[in-house]
C-alpha cells in the first residue's frame, strides 16, 4: 500500500492570508443572547404571557408495553374541580395518524397500545397540577399481549420498521477467507435522553377564522406547521409555528417535538380556546424516543501489520414501535462505519428493527456516533490481537490521499487532513511518551490502572435526506440603519443566529450590534428544513448572506449613481460605505435610497451544490464535504469498584475559518462532554416489563462539572474549507460528539492492561461494566 501523501501544516497566519478582511466573522463575539439568558430574561415558551383562558393539558400513558386498548373510563376525571375535557382520539378532526415519514403513528393510541408512555388522551383543566393529577385518575382497560423488547428478537421475529438495507463493496467473505488473522466480535451501544434543560412543550392559540397560531420548542417549524395542519384538517397556510430558541435540543425537538404541537392543538381546536402542554421531566423520558441503541456482530480480517482485508458486519437498530427517523439515522451509521479508513472488501447489512419501547428519534450525530463506534472498536481488538500500538494500526488504514481515497458508498474522500492532523495530534499532545509513562504507572500500582486513546473522526456534512439540503432568509434594512435578519434556522443554544448575525454585518460592512437575528417563523420563511445535520450555519448563513448581499448591490448601484463610478468599486465596510469620490455613513446611504425608492429589503436561497446518492443502493456523494478532528483521552479506573474518570483530554479539530472561534470551542467541549457521557455514565434501562426505570434525574446520569477534567484542551485545525463554503467554515455540531469515543477506548485500554477483557465491554462503560471485565 502507498502511504497517504503528507500535508505541510498551515500556520495559522498563513491560513489568513489570502482571506478577505474579516469584521464581525473570525471573531468570537458574544452570543447574541448570552446576556439575556444570565440575566433571566431570555423568553422560552413557558415565559410567554399566557392568553387570558388558557387551558393545561397533561397526557394519559399507557401503563404496559404491548396490549389491546379495550375501554378508557373518565368519568373520575371529569368529576374533578378545575377539569374541562379528556380529549382522545375521536377528536382529531383530521387524519388521526401523525404525517410522519412513514405514517406509522397515531396522534393518539387507537384500538393497541406500543409501549409504556404512549398517549391515549389528553386531560385538559384550569391549571397544569390539575390536568396531571386528573390524568392519573383516568381507568384504562388494557388486554396485555406479548411484547418485543430486545433487539435480538426483534431481529429472531424479523420485526421491522423498514426494510433492511445492504452496502458492499468488493467480496468480503472472499477476503475474509484469504485473510492471514481473523476476529469475530459482539457488542451493544445503548441509547441516550436528550436531557435538554427545556422540556418538550407547545402552546397552540386560535386565531380568527379557524387559523392558528402555535408556539414550540422545535427544530423543525416547517414540519410542525405540516403536523398540525394535517391533523386539524387544514391548508398549511392556516398554521404559523414560531420559535424564538429552545432550552436544548439535540435532535429530540426535530420530529418530536411535533408531537405536543398536534396533541394541544387538537385540544385547542375542541374547546376552541387556547391550550399549553408542558411535559415534566418523567413524563418527558417516558414518552419521548432517545438515541438509537445498536447491536453489532462483526467478522473482519486483517494482516500483520494490522491492515484490513476484509469486513462483514451486521448492525442491529432499535427504532422503538416506529419508524420517525430511523431509516437515515441506519443508513447514516452505515455511511460512517468506515469512519477514517479504507474498507475495501465490506459488506453490511443494517437492520430497523421494530421494538415495544419509545420511537427512537435524532441524537446528535444522527446515527454516525452508532457507525463510527464499531470500526474504533475493530482496529483497536486488531491492535490488541497483534500486539501493536492502536494508533499505528489506525495510521496503517487511514483513507489516502491520491490512492485508497473512495469510500464503500462511492463517494471520494477529496479533502483528506487526516494523516497530518492525527500527526500533530500526536506530537502536541505527547501521545508516544504518555504511553509509555502509563506503562510504568500500571507496573506499580495494583488497584489505579490508566488507559490511553487517540481516535479520529471523519463526518459528513449534509443532510442524507437530499431535499432538507436548502434554506431561505430575509433581511431588512430600515431607514435608521439598522438591520433585521430572519432564516429558517432554529436556535437551540448552538449560536446558530450569532454566526448568522455576523455574516449579514460583514456582507453590509456594519458593526455586529446593528443586526438583529429574529424568531424563526414559519410566515416569514416557508417550507424551512430543520435545523439539524450540524448545516444550520451551512444552509441558513449562506441564504442570509446571499439576501444581504442583494440589498448591498441594490444599495452600490444607487452610490454609484450618485458619484459616476462603476457600482463593483463601491465598498461597504467599517459602517461606511466608500467611493473613490467620497465616504457615506451606512445610515445615510440607507436614508437617502430610501427617499429614492431604492428597496431595502430582500430574500436570499440557497441550496448544496453537488450532492446526489442513490436512496435504493446508498451510493454517490451525499455529503458536500468532511469535517475532520480527533481527540486524546486518558482515564484511570479503580479495578476494585470498576469506577473511573477522565483525567486528560487533547482535542485538535477543523471547523475550517471559524466565524466565532469562541461559539466553535464551546460546541467542541460541549459535544464532547455529551459523548463522554453517551459512552461512560448515561445508562437506559428497560425493565422486563418494558418500563423504563432509568426515568429521571436521579436514576440517569449526565456528565456534571466534576466529570470534567482538569486538563481539556481543544485546538483548532487552521486549513479553510476546501469547498465553497459560508467564510470558508466548517459545521461543527456534531462532529466533536464522536470524538469521546477515544474515552470508551482509553477505557478498554486501561482494562486490557489490567489483565481485564475488554473485547466483552458494551458501552456505556459503568463501573458495573467495568467490574464485569474482570469477570
Amino acid at each position: 500500500m502507498n502511504s497517504p501523501q503528507k500535508i505541510q501544516v498551515p500556520s495559522a497566519a498563513t491560513a489568513q492570508r489570502g482571506r478577505p478582511a474579516l469584521r464581525a466573522a473570525g471573531q468570537s463575539q458574544p452570543h447574541e443572547s448570552a446576556r439575556a439568558q444570565v440575566e433571566g430574561a431570555a423568553t422560552y415558551i413557558d415565559d410567554i404571557p399566557e392568553v387570558r383562558g388558557t387551558l393545561h393539558a397533561a397526557p394519559v400513558c399507557s401503563p404496559v408495553a404491548h396490549g389491546i386498548l379495550r375501554g378508557v373510563d373518565v368519568s373520575a376525571t371529569l368529576a374533578m374541580p378545575g377539569v374541562r375535557a379528556v380529549i382522545d382520539a375521536g377528536d382529531i378532526p383530521g387524519d388521526p395518524m401523525l404525517a410522519a415519514f412513514a405514517h406509522d403513528e397515531p396522534v393518539f393510541a387507537l384500538d393497541t397500545v406500543q409501549f409504556v408512555g404512549q398517549v391515549i388522551a389528553l386531560v385538559v383543566a384550569d391549571d397544569a397540577m390539575t390536568a396531571r393529577r386528573a390524568a392519573r385518575q383516568v381507568l384504562l382497560d388494557i388486554e396485555p399481549l406479548d411484547a418485543v423488547l430486545s433487539v435480538h428478537e426483534a431481529h429472531a421475529l424479523e420485526h421491522y420498521v423498514l426494510p433492511a438495507v445492504h452496502v458492499k463493496r468488493g467480496d468480503a467473505q472472499a477476503a475474509l477467507r484469504r485473510a492471514p488473522h481473523q476476529l469475530e466480535g459482539r457488542f451493544e451501544v445503548g441509547g441516550q435522553e436528550h436531557f435538554y434543560l427545556e422540556g418538550q412543550i407547545a402552546y397552540v392559540l386560535p386565531l380568527e377564522q379557524n387559523q392558528w397560531w402555535v408556539y414550540t420548542s422545535t427544530q423543525h417549524p416547517g414540519e410542525v406547521q405540516h403536523w398540525v395542519s394535517h391533523a386539524l384538517g387544514l391548508s398549511n397556510h392556516a398554521v404559523t409555528v414560531e420559535c424564538r430558541r429552545m432550552g436544548g435540543g439535540f435532535g429530540g425537538k426535530e420530529t418530536q417535538a411535533g408531537h405536543l404541537a398536534v396533541w394541544a392543538a387538537v385540544a385547542a381546536n375542541k374547546l376552541r380556546c387556547p391550550v399549553k402542554l408542558r411535559l415534566d421531566r418523567d413524563d418527558d423520558f417516558m414518552i419521548t424516543g432517545k438515541r438509537h441503541p445498536f447491536a453489532y456482530h462483526y467478522r473482519v480480517g486483517f494482516d500483520d501489520t494490522g491492515l484490513l482485508c476484509g469486513l462483514d458486519l451486521e448492525m442491529l437498530a432499535n427504532c422503538g414501535f416506529s419508524a420517525d427517523l430511523s431509516g437515515p439515522v441506519a443508513d447514516r451509521a452505515i455511511f460512517h462505519a468506515d469512519n477514517a479508513y479504507f474498507l475495501e472488501d465490506v459488506a453490511i447489512s443494517s437492520y430497523r428493527c421494530r421494538t415495544n419501547t419509545q420511537s427512537h428519534t435524532a441524537f446528535r450525530g444522527f446515527g454516525g456516533p452508532q457507525g463510527v463506534i464499531v470500526i474504533e472498536r475493530i482496529l483497536s481488538d486488531i491492535a490488541r490481537a497483534l500486539g501493536l500500538d492502536p494508533l499505528d494500526v489506525r495510521l496503517r488504514n487511514l483513507y489516502g490521499i491520491q490512492e485508497r481515497n473512495v469510500t464503500h458508498y462511492q463517494m471520494k474522500v477529496e479533502d483528506n487532513i487526516l494523516e497530518p492532523l492525527i500527526s500533530q495530534l500526536a506530537l502536541t499532545s505527547g501521545y508516544r511518551e504518555r504511553r509509555e509513562q502509563i506503562a510504568a504507572w500500571n507496573a506499580n500500582s495494583p488497584v489505579i490502572k490508566k488507559g490511553l486513546a487517540l481516535t479520529p473522526v471523519k463526518f459528513g456534512i449534509s443532510f442524507t435526506a437530499t431535499l432538507f439540503n436548502q434554506a431561505g432568509a430575509l433581511v431588512h434594512v430600515y431607514t435608521d440603519g439598522s438591520v433585521q435578519v430572519n432564516h429558517g434556522g432554529t436556535e437551540m443554544g448552538q449560536g446558530l443566529n450569532t454566526k448568522v448575525a455576523q455574516i449579514v454585518a460583514d456582507e453590509l460592512g456594519v458593526p455586529f450590534d446593528r443586526v438583529l437575528s429574529t424568531a424563526a417563523d414559519t410566515s416569514k420563511v416557508p417550507n424551512a428544513s430543520a435545523t439539524a445535520a450540524s448545516a444550520g450555519t451551512d444552509l441558513n448563513g449562506r441564504a442570509a448572506q446571499f439576501a444581504a448581499r442583494n440589498v448591498r448591490d441594490n444599495l452600490a448601484a444607487f452610490v454609484a449613481g450618485l458619484d459616476g463610478v462603476g457600482a463593483g468599486a463601491v465598498r461597504f465596510e467599517g459602517g461606511q460605505v466608500i467611493t473613490e469620490k467620497r465616504s457615506r455613513s451606512f445610515d445615510e446611504v440607507v436614508a437617502a435610497a430610501y427617499a429614492n425608492r431604492i428597496q431595502l429589503w430582500s430574500d436570499g436561497f440557497y441550496r448544496t451544490p453537488k450532492i446526489h446518492y442513490d436512496k435504493t443502493t446508498l451510493t454517490g456523494r451525499p455529503f458536500y464535504y468532511f469535517a475532520y478532528g480527533a481527540a486524546v483521552s486518558e482515564v484511570g479506573i479503580d479495578t476494585l469498584t470498576g469506577e473511573s474518570r477522565v483525567l486528560k483530554v487533547d482535542i485538535l479539530h477543523d471547523v475550517g475559518h471559524s466565524i466565532n472561534p469562541a461559539l466553535d470551542i464551546g460546541q467542541i467541549e460541549g459535544g464532547f462532554v455529551q459523548g463522554m457521557g453517551w459512552l461512560t455514565t448515561e445508562q437506559l434501562v428497560w425493565n422486563g416489563k418494558g418500563v423504563l426505570s432509568t426515568h429521571a434525574p436521579s436514576t440517569y446520569k449526565i456528565p456534571a462539572t466534576g466529570d470534567i477534567p482538569a486538563h481539556f484542551k481543544v485546538d483548532l485545525w487552521p486549513e479553510a474549507n476546501r469547498e465553497d463554503n459560508v467564510h470558508g467554515s466548517k459545521a461543527v455540531g456534531e462532529p466533536p460528539f464522536m470524538l469521546a469515543i477515544s474515552v470508551f477506548e482509553a477505557l478498554r485500554d486501561a482494562v486490557a492492561q489490567a489483565g481485564g477483557k475488554p473485547e466483552g465491554m458494551n458501552a456505556p462503560g459503568t463501573a458495573e461494566e467495568v467490574l464485569r471485565a474482570f469477570d
